[in-house]
């Protein structure tokens, strides 16, 4: 068995999540603790009590699901379960790249409350979409793209799982992609309801800011390789992951290749890690042989440890 960590993005967060490792665990509470006092308010009662609405808001969201995703991982590690090497899913990958010891946790807190934050103020809000293409292959889609481009910034944001791929961009050339994916043939064309088109040249503007956050910040060699977003290439050496980071915001990421490079080197069983199930089920649609398992929970935690036969 090669056991792979996989780490959740933004739009998998909700009221309530990791709540039960926060109460059980002191070293999950302290995850909680640690990043309300780099973030000045209490983090842990925005997950658990809301308002929805501010938990919603970019640049509270993803220091929330990274903090959450790490309490849920601290009881983990604390049992003897690891992995040989880690992915996250655009604001997962610094969590993946958190647990695999390149960043402290409270630098990186700040660093993705940043991120958030940038990201929103790189576009007017209302001049960006996203949108998920379904059952158009990578080539047609890419067409598509080029063909809605003389309208604007346009291209392919997320290579997702097989027949599943989100465009962003600029709201006319966006709809235009859209409208020409739908007389195309793809399966279904569903705009996102997302405030930041991530992933695409829209966000050069935040990549250059969060490119001087980085600066400030002590990235270390991990002790198990992330397969990056960008290139979906194993990196390990700190000198690797800041360009990889400032490219991942602008560029498309390739959750796909990742997978598949994994399954290449032999990674047979993924574990979520962090809030809701949307990894897992790309990866089944990626990687049909592997084990998929998630952890959000105390029940599913234990049915975890117990089908990897550690006593929970």
């Amino acid at each position: 068995m090669k056991i792979a960590f996989i780490f959740p993005g933004q739009g998998s967060q909700y009221l309530g999540m990791a709540k039960e490792f926060a109460e059980i665990y002191p070293e999950s509470k302290e995850v909680f603790d640690n990043a309300s006092g780099v973030l000045g308010y209490d983090l842990l009662r925005l997950c658990l009590q809301g308002p929805v609405e501010k938990l919603n808001l970019t640049e509270n969201t993803q220091p929330a699901i990274l903090a959450a995703s790490i309490a849920i991982l601290r009881p983990l590690e604390r049992r003897g379960l690891n992995a040989t090497a880690a992915a996250g899913h655009s604001l997962g990958e610094y969590t993946a790249i958190t647990a695999a010891g390149g960043f402290e946790l409270n630098d990186a807190i700040a660093l993705v409350q940043k991120r958030g934050r940038y990201m929103q103020e790189a576009v007017p809000e209302g001049s960006g979409l996203m949108a998920a293409i379904l059952g158009m292959e990578r080539t047609e889609v890419e067409k598509t793209c080029l063909e809605a481009a003389k309208n604007g910034i346009v291209g392919p944001a997320n290579y997702n799982s097989p027949g599943q791929i989100v465009i962003a961009g600029e709201k006319k050339a966006v709809e235009t992609a859209m409208e020409i994916a739908r007389s195309s043939g793809a399966k279904k064309v569903i705009p996102l309801a997302v405030s930041v088109p991530s992933h695409c040249g829209m966000m050069q503007k935040a990549g250059e800011r969060l490119a001087q956050e980085l600066e400030k910040v002590k990235i270390h060699d991990l002790h198990i390789p992330i397969v990056n977003n960008a290139d979906a290439r194993f990196l390990q050496k700190a000198g690797d992951l800041k360009p990889s980071l400032i490219r991942q915001i602008s560029s498309p990421l390739y959750w796909e290749d990742s997978i598949r490079n994994m399954t290449g080197e032999g990674y047979d069983t993924f574990i979520e890690i962090g809030p809701g199930k949307v990894l897992s089920g790309l990866v089944k649609r990626i990687a049909k042989d592997a084990k998929i398992l998630n952890v959000e929970d105390e029940k599913t935690m234990k049915d975890v440890l117990n089908s990897i036969g550690i006593a929970p």
